[in-house]
């Protein structure tokens, strides 16, 4: 009869613990700052360090970064906007580019998408001032449209993308030709759902890098009422410098959404790191 081995695995025990001690050494920053949001500004810099607060202070806090005299609410609807729609749009406009590089065959496809490729490699602070002309000149600048527009197609989406596309069988693309079925039907019926861990992988990716984009926002806004969180994240501690119970109050609201997007997608991202591996 065949046995089973139900000893304990000390080598992997031994490495769990390592791991488990690593992850906390990693989080002790994030948990200091949840604490600090809750905490009396005389509390902050108490040592030792209070990991419980014996006077919490956390409604207050909150509620002056939400609703205070610098409204984040208003900041979060901004960056919602800009997050979702560009995180839409990168991800349909790259499928489409990808399926097209690698399902469609025609005359110089391999030119045209190394040149794609190309543009990858120039910095973006290299164009800041062309596109800053000319979204001067179309009527864009100091608009979320426009803040959208500037990362609704991306280079690195597009050959990623391109990859995962590359390992779904010919068979399958021939079959939907046979049928009678268009590029159009065949990529949204067939190549789209089959690749569909991969797509919400970059979707994550984009909504985290759109999320944390400073750079843009800085350049092409103007109105304080259009600013994103990591404008307003700058303002705000400019603001109250002196008052680190409210800075990590922000902090805490700031990264908030990026924790719900990724404790929801982290399933797709396991499963489109697998589809990576596995190809033919």
């Amino acid at each position: 009869m065949p046995t089973t081995n139900t000893g304990f695995n000390w080598r992997k025990g031994v490495i769990t613990v390592i791991m488990f001690a690593i992850s906390i050494i990693f989080l002790m920053p994030f948990i200091w700052m949840l604490i600090t949001s809750f905490k009396l500004e005389k509390d902050v810099f108490v040592y030792p360090i209070e990991w419980i607060p014996k006077h919490w202070h956390a409604i207050e806090n909150y509620k002056e970064v939400w609703v205070g005299d610098y409204p984040f609410w208003k900041y979060y609807l901004n960056s919602i906007k800009v997050g979702v729609t560009t995180t839409f749009i990168s991800a349909l406009l790259s499928s489409f580019a990808a399926y097209g590089f690698s399902k469609i065959k025609f005359k110089g496809s391999n030119f045209l998408f190394l040149i794609v490729l190309a543009t990858y490699m120039v910095p973006s602070q290299a164009i800041l001032i062309p596109q800053f002309i000319l979204y001067r000149q179309i009527g864009l600048f100091d608009s979320l449209w426009g803040l959208i527009l500037l990362s609704s197609f991306s280079v690195l989406g597009t050959f990623m993308l391109r990859q995962f596309f590359m390992g779904v069988h010919q068979e399958f693309i021939e079959s939907a030709k046979i049928d009678g079925a268009n590029h159009f039907r065949t990529f949204w019926s067939i190549g789209l759902p089959l690749v569909k861990p991969a797509v919400a992988t970059y979707a994550i990716l984009r909504f985290i890098w759109t999320w944390n984009d400073y750079q843009n926002p800085l350049i092409f806004l103007r109105s304080d009422n259009l600013f994103t969180i990591p404008l307003a994240m700058q303002k705000f501690t400019s603001l109250s410098g002196e008052f680190y119970s409210l800075i990590m109050a922000a902090a805490v609201s700031a990264i908030l959404p990026l924790l719900i997007v990724f404790i929801i997608g982290q399933k797709s991202v396991i499963e489109g790191i697998a589809l990576g591996g596995v190809k033919g």
